[in-house]
């Protein structure tokens, strides 16, 4: 295999702008899925908004901001791409090869140090085509995109398999759940109509009032923005943004976002449709575009009772319907719709029992959930490592690959589209 040679050796930078005239599909940031190389279908339906650099099939997109997700794909029809991306076309070297060395770990980590600005850090042109990369024969190059497009495929397949199970689980536990939290612990006992369609029957001793009567809106801002990040996920509801594995960055400042507090609700306004909304046992501070609902004093509302009952799908499907917006995906539940939602509320003693049966009946599935996102954090670490490896030549692996069948790159893509996570919905609303 070859020595090193500056990436401007090997690729040129295009910047062929087109304007409003083009019908070609537009490539935005969000459309390139972190680290994998995917380019979501969302692109297709993209229309053109001031100039975008045309790109040629073979061309490889880079992300210019916030390199440190390693948005790098291989171009495999005409399209353009906005203006935060650099277009490459390699004149020396295969693309896909490229594009493996633009997602390794030690390339990614030599571009993000050559990066500018704090809140949205970019890199130019000027510095990461001085950058140095190992230019090995054709055939070496060839290899090395075989046997990692192979491994790639078979991970991704593992993955896929792993989070099935993990929503099969999901969705045993959110059945428990909602079962108990709107029927009671005692499912053969007297009932009666709520009133709600949707809701059904209740048992007769419980409580229906909307949600205005137990919480109100709260707008309370952190002034120097130093209290723990919060994430909101349809799954995990509100945690620590530090135990989450999300790719969002990392802002400047978070002084001005919106404060919660232990017993708050904490909705994500963009993303309430799929359920991404909890109750806080922390301090912290969310995003300004949440909606944050405080309970009322002496409201009859137990915390872990509203976190349970608020997530199930009856109300998710609710939240939906009150939600405006025209396309699915940017729906948003915002105060005055949320604030009429009927809220089901048994005594305070029955709330404490729900609660327990919840955490009894669930327990088993929690840990067994835990244990494969862990096995999938796992195999995505062997991932990377293994990506840095072959294309720093530390692992030669020309024999291996040469027993290898070639893997269609639409059948990788399919599969890491299967395997994509989305247990961390958050919403993009601070960027």
């Amino acid at each position: 295999m070859s020595g090193h040679r500056r990436l401007k050796a090997v690729v040129r930078n295009i910047v062929d702008l087109q304007g409003q005239t083009t019908t070609l599909p537009v490539l935005a940031l969000q459309d390139l899925e972190a680290r994998t190389g995917r380019i979501l279908p969302s692109f297709r339906e993209r229309r053109v908004e001031g100039l975008v650099k045309r790109c040629e099939p073979g061309d490889v997109v880079f992300g210019k901001l916030r390199p440190y997700l390693s948005k790098a794909a291989t171009v495999r029809e005409p399209m353009t791409a906005v203006g935060e991306f650099l277009v490459l076309r390699p004149s020396e070297a295969k693309p896909d090869y490229i594009e493996y060395l633009l997602r390794s770990a030690p390339l990614v980590h030599q571009i993000t140090a050559l990066t500018a600005g704090a809140k949205m850090p970019r890199v130019e042109w000027g510095d990461l085509g001085n950058i140095g990369i190992p230019v090995p024969s054709r055939d070496a190059q060839e290899a090395v995109v075989r046997y990692l497009r192979h491994a790639e495929l078979r991970i991704a397949e593992a993955v896929r398999e792993k989070r099935r199970l993990i929503a099969l689980m999901h969705e045993r536990r959110r059945l428990t759940t909602q079962q108990v939290v709107t029927r009671g612990i005692q499912p053969n006992g007297t009932t009666s109509a709520s009133g709600i369609q949707w809701l059904g029957e209740v048992p007769a001793a419980w409580d229906v009032r909307p949600a205005k009567w137990f919480y109100r809106e709260t707008n309370e801002r952190s002034e120097r923005g130093q209290e723990r990040l919060m994430s909101v996920s349809h799954l995990t509801g509100v945690t620590p943004r530090s135990a989450k594995n999300v790719t969002m960055f990392m802002a400047a400042s978070y002084a001005g976002h919106k404060l919660c507090r232990p017993g708050d609700l904490v909705v994500n306004t963009m993303w309430a449709w799929m359920g991404a909304l909890g109750v806080a046992s922390d301090t912290g501070i969310v995003s300004p575009a949440y909606g944050v609902y405080r309970p009322l004093p002496n409201g009859p509302l137990l915390p872990a009772y509203a976190d349970q009952l608020l997530r199930t799908r009856p109300y998710i499907d609710e939240y939906t319907c009150r939600s405006t917006g025209i396309r699915s995906s940017r729906l948003r539940l915002y105060p005055d719709r949320f604030l009429t939602v009927p809220i089901v509320c048994p005594l305070v003693a029955e709330q404490q029992e729900i609660v327990a049966r919840v955490t009894d009946t669930t327990r088993d599935l929690d840990a067994a959930v835990a244990a494969t996102l862990r096995e999938i954090e796992l195999l995505e670490e062997y991932r990377t490592r293994l990506i840095a490896d072959v294309v720093t030549a530390r692992c030669d692996v020309r024999a291996e690959a040469a027993k290898l069948p070639d893997v269609d790159p639409d059948e990788l893509d399919a599969v890491l589209s299967a395997a994509s996570a989305d247990d961390d919905v958050e919403a993009d609303d601070e960027e």
